[in-house]
């Protein structure tokens, strides 16, 4: 299944590892918002936590090129340490909903948020991102 990536982070335009990782293989970009989801500072990125009711979260829905796409989502996996099934995952790659500014409408795309043990962390001893922008921190 090739679903576009919602990036909220250093993967969004403008952003360190969007040149690294993301330039010259994507063929559309654009403004989306996750909803049930907080924002939460990590070092030096952020965690998306979902959260039923909980808030929205800033991105850019990324439409990887076709021949792109296998090897983008290989290493967007290892980029977040992401590992399926694995408990030490930093992240999990979920599919959610998320909508595009442009026009309001809803998009399945991957969305790597916080493991549930980052999570419960986070939760407890976080530092949420006030207005779920990552560029808008203070």
């Amino acid at each position: 299944m090739t679903l576009p990536f919602f990036v909220y982070g250093t993967l969004r335009p403008g952003e360190v590892n969007h040149d690294l990782f993301l330039r010259g293989r994507t063929r559309s970009e654009e403004p989306g918002r996750l909803a049930d989801a907080v924002l939460y500072e990590g070092p030096g990125y952020p965690y998306a936590v979902e959260e039923p009711d909980g808030g929205v979260i800033s991105g850019e829905l990324i439409s990887a090129l076709p021949e792109a796409y296998e090897g983008l989502l290989a290493e967007l996996d290892r980029l977040e340490e992401y590992v399926p099934g694995d408990p030490r995952s930093l992240y999990v790659r979920v599919e959610r909903k998320v909508a595009r500014e442009a026009d309001g409408a809803a998009v399945r795309a991957w969305v790597y948020v916080a493991a549930p043990a980052v999570a419960t962390r986070l939760r407890a001893r976080g530092r949420a991102i006030a207005g779920g922008d990552w560029r808008a921190r203070v």
